[in-house]
């Protein structure tokens, strides 16, 4: 592995990917917002007071995705080809997941792209919601596939 993001002086580089071919790149990333039961009704239901909570959040996702560069100091600018954000309800009560799926023509991968997709819309969520409840919490932001490149597949083991 190369760790070669520093200078002679020891100061943080962005990683030169110049000589690097361009490949399809994926990522898919999540994040576990957890709240009241009854306020997850609330969201489905449209009973939230400031609106759409899950087309707002799945835009917010959308639009960090995009702009992931201007957010993590050393990453790079991408030509994002598309973004997706859904979100699950699975058998937890209250437990809303956020999946930010990204994709591009690219020569480095879109991981940071995915994760700060799932974590801004996770943080609209709580935003949207706040003046509901204010213990929602947001936890569990990981990579959960990504393919594309020199370093090949990654797919998450369950734990």
């Amino acid at each position: 592995m190369n760790f070669n993001h520093f200078d002679e002086s020891g100061h943080a580089i962005m990683v030169d990917v110049s000589a690097k071919q361009p490949t399809m790149r994926t990522a898919v990333a999540e994040a576990v917002v957890r709240m009241s039961p009854e306020l997850l009704a609330a969201i489905n239901s449209g009973g939230v007071a400031k609106g759409d909570v899950l087309g707002v959040a799945r835009l917010a996702g959308i639009m960090a995705a995009k702009k992931t560069c201007d957010l993590i100091p050393l990453s790079h600018p991408l030509a994002i080809h598309n973004v997706t954000v859904d979100f699950e309800q699975g058998s937890v009560p209250g437990q809303l997941t956020v999946k930010c799926k990204v994709r591009a023509l690219e020569r480095t991968g879109v991981e940071m792209e995915a994760m700060t997709g799932a974590a801004l819309a996770a943080l609209t969520v709580y935003d949207m919601c706040k003046g509901s409840d204010k213990s929602i919490t947001i936890g569990e932001i990981s990579l959960l596939f990504k393919e594309g490149g020199k370093s090949g597949v990654y797919r998450r083991e369950e734990a």
